[in-house]
């Protein structure tokens, strides 16, 4: 007889939550045509989070990929115009990466992108619903029990 592994079956829902998450908010990239994927929409996300221009290293770190990774996304979004390599002021050693104005314009795009996707995928839930799987999502990306509902 087989023991049910209640666990084993959440990993399952996450994951397959997770790659629904993906394709919807790939197809609805695909349908404002942005030029952008969901790879490099992550990147200039996390690029504007910075003050000032970070070096390539620091994108690698905080998207937690190894730098030849942030090299190939830069790449495809430097030719399409949304961010620049830039010289370090203080060591012209290194090279910083910079939002264009063409980035800022494609990262309020993407926000409305990231809004239709989300309510395509909460759609089924009622409000109430939305709250409590917001708290449950808090614990689980914090790691620790957040304030129930």
């Amino acid at each position: 007889m087989t023991i049910p592994d209640p666990d084993g079956l959440l990993a399952e829902q996450l994951l397959r939550l997770t790659r629904r998450v993906h394709r919807i908010q790939k197809r609805h990239l695909e349908q404002r045509e942005l030029g952008v994927t969901p790879a490099q929409s992550r990147l200039l996300r996390t690029l504007a989070h910075y003050p000032s221009p970070p070096r390539m290293a620091d994108l690698a770190e905080r998207l937690e990929v190894v730098p030849r990774a942030v090299t190939t996304l830069v790449d495809g979004l430097e030719a399409s115009g949304k961010v620049r390599r830039v010289q370090d002021p203080a060591n012209r050693r290194v090279t910083r990466i910079e939002l264009t104005d063409d980035g800022r314009a494609a990262l309020r795009e993407l926000r409305g992108v990231r809004r239709s996707a989300a309510e395509e995928i909460l759609a089924p839930l009622t409000e109430k619903e939305r709250q409590v799987l917001g708290v449950l999502l808090d614990t689980l990306i914090d790691g620790e029990a957040a304030q129930r509902c």
